[in-house]
């Protein structure tokens, strides 16, 4: 039924878990797998820029030091989903499922969707927070948005307790 399938992780115990999720569905379809982590701010793990403590007064320009800091924090930031991501594509391919990956930048969104349609992905597996009303306003939703977006059927699963 599916041939294709592409699932969205983040540096999260959940995104490990969509990984697995994914793993089982690709091996019961015979499917390939494609699996993608788009280095965002909203990403819980993501490094924030940090303020000095005259800048924590008001919201003003971010000075060079701090800027080289979190640029470091970022790179580590996509050094280590690098690593994860060749960790999770091993793992299926020791299980003899054809697999690959990518890192992106950017609105996790819109990068899953297009991911979706150029590579022709059947399926989407994309987790939620299970955000609501004014968290879901303001934080936005990407689940939601890809539930919309996406051009093929997409698996939503509900962030797992620890």
């Amino acid at each position: 039924m599916f041939k294709k399938i592409l699932v969205a992780v983040d540096s999260s115990p959940t995104g490990t878990q969509l990984f697995e999720t994914a793993l089982t569905l690709t091996r019961m379809n015979q499917a390939e797998l494609m699996i993608l982590h788009v280095l965002s701010t909203e990403d819980e793990r993501s490094p924030i820029p940090m303020l000095t403590d005259t800048q924590q007064l008001y919201w003003g320009p971010v000075s060079q030091f701090n800027l080289e800091d979190w640029r470091q924090q970022w790179d580590a930031y996509g050094s280590e989903s690098m690593k994860q991501l060749q960790a999770y594509a091993a793992e299926a391919n020791n299980q003899g499922i054809t697999a690959e990956f990518r890192l992106a930048t950017g609105s996790p969104g819109r990068i899953i969707c297009q991911l979706a349609q150029s590579w022709g992905a059947n399926l989407v597996v994309v987790g939620s927070r299970g955000l609501t009303g004014l968290q879901e306003f303001l934080l936005g939703s990407v689940s939601n948005y890809v539930l919309h977006h996406a051009p093929c059927s997409v698996l939503t699963l509900k962030a797992f307790s620890a």
